[in-house]
């Protein structure tokens, strides 16, 4: 009934600090690896933020008293591009191997600079981009297994900036590239008659060791250990099933382990005995049906919701709190070719950025938002 069925979910990347601060962009998707026979694709998507703030009345270190900069933060999420790649091949009836890349996580941050703001000068720069090798076994016409391996290739920069941050505005951190290997396991129940499947799989976090620059108004704290960052674990389960003719419901929940994801160079943790950057984990839940029009045509509509544990109160580097989506896609499959474009609108969940301990609220981030539009090219062969 909706075996052959393809929908166009086009844009995996997430908008910018709209899950979990914006590290996560890509999802992690394991789609490639269930597509029909032998297969090869390319994805790009562009994604523009909308996040800004302004300076709340709370009293930096050093002011006896409320202080209010007036100072508002325009576009402190820089808009980017996720350009992604994957083979798939069929052995033979058993076996199958599928090669992806593209960026895993990432954030561009940067507060405008002005005199008197509680954050202005505050930056976040890091990128991880992955490559991974997965094969899939199949059991018998159900259950299917798959396993592999992640190479993750990340490097990033924080500064500090503002007088919320007292004696420790000014700070700056550069982490070196850095590559470290992580594996992927996982399986998957199907009945193809009916359009069903339901899979799993297990991301392992991958832990680098950044040599790390350490500053402090441009002058050099010393010799810096070893920064150890872990990329957080995550668990993928994925389901589809026909409803009808041509018609298919489909979604995935999605949990990440952002807890594990810590930032802690030394000589920042020894002057202010806390660690540079801590994120709330966070689950987020896709649903959404496809239909199929024509043997050429099929089209998609999912809702998105990012549910991020922990209150209000985040980090500076990332500025919202959970977010909600609109995803769009439409497919288009001339032979062996076939062509996806998506659509998704993002609400960006109100936040207030903090800094000290306990956390005190800096500045108020609401209304925020963003759009990302991708294109996809798939070959069969």
């Amino acid at each position: 009934m909706t075996k052959s069925l393809t929908l166009a979910t086009a844009i995996v990347g997430l908008a910018g600090a709209a899950q979990a601060g914006g590290i996560d962009r890509s999802g992690q998707p394991m789609d490639l690896l269930f597509k029909d026979g032998n297969y090869l694709e390319f994805t790009a998507v562009r994604t523009i933020p909308d996040v800004s703030g302004t300076d709340i009345a709370q009293s930096p270190p050093g002011f006896p008293i409320p202080y209010d900069s007036g100072v508002s933060y325009n576009d402190v999420a820089d808009a980017f591009n996720d350009l992604r790649f994957g083979i798939k091949y069929d052995f033979n009836e058993k076996f199958s191997l599928a090669f992806m890349g593209g960026e895993d996580y990432g954030v561009d941050i940067l507060y405008p600079e002005e005199t008197g703001s509680l954050l202005g000068g505050t930056l976040a720069d890091a990128n991880s981009y992955a490559l991974a090798l997965v094969g899939r076994y199949h059991v018998n016409e159900n259950f299917s297994l798959h396993a592999g391996v992640r190479r993750q290739t990340a490097d990033g920069k924080i500064g500090l900036g503002g007088l919320a941050y007292g004696r420790v505005s000014g700070y700056e951190v550069n982490l070196s590239q850095d590559s470290a290997w992580g594996y992927i396991v996982g399986g998957a129940y199907e009945r193809p008659e009916i359009g069903l499947r339901v899979a799993l799989t297990y991301n392992s976090k991958i832990t680098h060791s950044f040599k790390t620059t350490e500053t402090l108004n441009g002058a050099s704290l010393g010799n810096s250990k070893n920064t150890d960052v872990d990329i957080p674990q995550s668990v993928n389960l994925d389901f589809q099933t026909g409803v009808a003719e041509d018609t298919l419901v489909f979604g995935q929940i999605r949990w990440v382990d952002h807890s594990q994801f810590t930032v802690d160079p030394e000589f920042f943790t020894a002057l202010t005995g806390t660690g540079l950057v801590k994120v709330d984990n966070s689950t987020t839940y896709t649903l959404g049906v496809g239909h199929r029009f024509t043997d050429q045509i099929s089209a998609s509509i999912a809702y998105i919701y990012d549910d991020v544990y922990g209150d209000d109160l985040v980090s500076p580097l990332a500025p919202t709190h959970g977010s909600q989506a609109l995803r769009l896609g439409a497919t288009y499959r001339v032979n062996q070719v076939e062509f996806a474009a998506g659509l998704r609108y993002t609400w960006l969940g109100d936040a207030f950025a903090e800094t000290g301990t306990p956390d005190v609220a800096r500045a108020d981030f609401s209304g925020n938002s963003a759009v990302s539009v991708g294109l996809r090219v798939g070959y069969f062969f």
